[in-house]
């Protein structure tokens, strides 16, 4: 990504001030998080060593494991796994059926811990291949069809909560011009503490994340790929109780992006802080070794909270979710950092406010493909105007070279997007990008003008919050309200009984595996 040369006469001082209060923020929680694990870490470690399948109760493998674990999990989970494969001398495949059928793994007596390593080192080396696979092959068709690549890249969402329905739209949008598909969550899945199995119909508002939907949806856009000469990209969520889990499975099946925010499920799902802090710097481990683009929930602080008063909260978060992704070893360019357009249309000169956060946000992240989000809580039925603001958000999204581009729908606030309603903003964005190409290179700003003026307005309102958050540390800035006007007890949320200190000796080799191939800690 071509960076946009500075327009705004930020003050690069200022912006390297905000960024260490952030990693000064993080540090905290970063340690905290170097000595915990959770549930889902562990399951999620079991998935990626092959624990696979459910009972006859639906219930899932690595959640039997888990339960049978029980506290034993501040240990570690895949040494119960790695002995009972080594033990009863099975494939991952067949220990799975063992278990379904009520094997209880943790009553194995345990052989040499040479042999455990040697059959963790045989699986990782496995898994470490399937991963570099599934990287190679989405580069091979980048690179294949590179003339095509257009920028922002258009993102549309399906969710009819059954995925053979879901690949029929998601089919039709990329044909239109879609680059991105997005298969929403069915409704509170991200409050289930398991991942349900097998291919899923019967969603509500969205469609079940499950590791053979992402298998049947990645197949169905890669026929459209070929089809289309165009290589087409899927997103699902990672957010939630299972954030670990979902983004292995994503991992395996070739998940381009992934929804993965550190403090989302903190403020608007009363997850517990500590779980989700510590759940989301595993998950992102993952998404880095799997070059998966992360898309993070920035524009959900704009749904509570004015989108005027309140800018500074949205690139203070900023700042911190890059400060816990470069923790993990993330690079830049795989942080879809999270903004939105959603200033009232009442208020005097919103345009150009908007325009002015959205080209401080690329200024001041330059190598991120930032992830801009239309109009939602102005929306009011009236699609004529809802047209009219999404050609607004259009303009400025391709105006500051925004990396991926939600598209806004003129029938928001009615009824799920039909067809035909996504077909309309595909060919609106596609039209605004088109027009004015090149209108960036040809304008200048005022140097104290209504843009500039706000966008310094903004940085310094950051560093200011920034300072008080790293004075009371970020746990009690959650719990006093300081984002999205919401608060949240640190020892309260969803989940808080999945949180476990690891006991001396833990043994995670997938966690051992991902850090010294993206040189965590070190």
């Amino acid at each position: 990504m071509t960076p946009v040369k500075s327009k705004l006469g930020l003050s690069r001082p200022k912006i390297a001030e905000a960024r260490k209060l952030a990693g000064e923020i993080v540090a905290p929680v970063q340690a905290f998080i170097d000595k915990h694990t959770t549930v889902t870490i562990e399951r999620a470690t079991l998935r990626l060593l092959g624990a696979d399948g459910a009972n006859s109760d639906g219930v899932p493998v690595p959640n039997l494991i888990a339960a049978q674990c029980g506290d034993k999990l501040a240990g570690g989970a895949a040494s119960f796994y790695l002995n009972a494969l080594v033990k009863l001398n099975k494939t991952p495949a067949e220990l799975n059926k063992e278990i379904e059928k009520g094997l209880n793994i943790s009553e194995i007596e345990f052989t040499e811990n040479k042999r455990v390593q040697k059959k963790a080192d045989e699986i990782i080396k496995g898994l470490d291949a399937r991963i570099a696979g599934n990287v190679a092959h989405r580069n091979s068709k980048l690179k294949q069809y590179k003339e095509k690549v257009k920028s922002p890249l258009i993102y549309v969402i399906v969710a009819t909560g059954n995925i053979y329905e879901d690949v029929k739209q998601a089919k039709a949008a990329a044909l239109q011009g879609a680059d991105i598909i997005a298969v929403i969550r069915t409704t509170a899945q991200s409050l289930l503490d398991y991942v349900p199995y097998g291919a899923t119909t019967e969603g509500f508002g969205g469609t079940y994340a499950t590791q053979e939907n992402f298998r049947i949806m990645r197949a169905a856009l890669d026929e459209v790929v070929d089809k289309e000469g165009r290589y087409i990209r899927l997103v699902n969520y990672c957010s939630g109780l299972c954030m670990p889990e979902i983004a292995a499975m994503g991992a395996l099946e070739r998940l381009d992006m992934m929804l993965n925010d550190s403090m989302y499920g903190i403020l608007f799902r009363d997850i517990n802080m500590y779980r989700t802090f510590t759940d989301q710097f595993f998950s992102r481990m993952i998404n880095t070794a799997a070059d998966i683009i992360i898309n993070t929930g920035e524009d959900n602080y704009l749904t509570t909270s004015d989108a005027v008063e309140k800018a500074h909260t949205v690139l203070a978060s900023q700042m911190i979710n890059e400060g816990f992704a470069f923790n993990a070893g993330m690079p830049a360019r795989l942080m879809g950092l999270g903004h939105a357009f959603e200033i009232n249309p009442e208020v005097k000169n919103g345009f150009l406010y908007e325009y002015a956060q959205a080209l401080m946000a690329r200024e001041i992240f330059p190598e991120h493909p930032l992830k801009y989000m239309p109009p939602t809580k102005f929306m009011t039925g009236d699609i004529f105007k809802g047209l009219a603001m999404n050609t607004l958000f259009n303009f400025v999204s391709k105006a500051t070279d925004q990396g991926i581009h939600l598209l806004g729908m003129l029938t928001e606030a009615i009824h799920t997007p039909y067809l035909q309603d996504r077909h309309l903003a595909i060919e609106n964005a596609l039209y605004v990008h088109n027009t004015m190409a090149d209108f960036m290179g040809e304008v200048e700003f005022k140097k104290d003008g209504i843009m500039a003026r706000r966008a310094r307005q903004v940085v310094d309102e950051t560093i200011e919050m920034l300072s008080d958050v790293k004075r009371r540390g970020l746990f009690t800035a959650i719990e006093t309200g300081m984002f999205a006007e919401i608060k949240r007890p640190r020892d309260g949320g969803k989940g808080f009984d999945g949180v476990y200190e690891k006991a001396p000796g833990y043994y995670n080799p997938v966690e051992n595996y991902l850090k010294k191939k993206l040189k965590v800690g070190k």
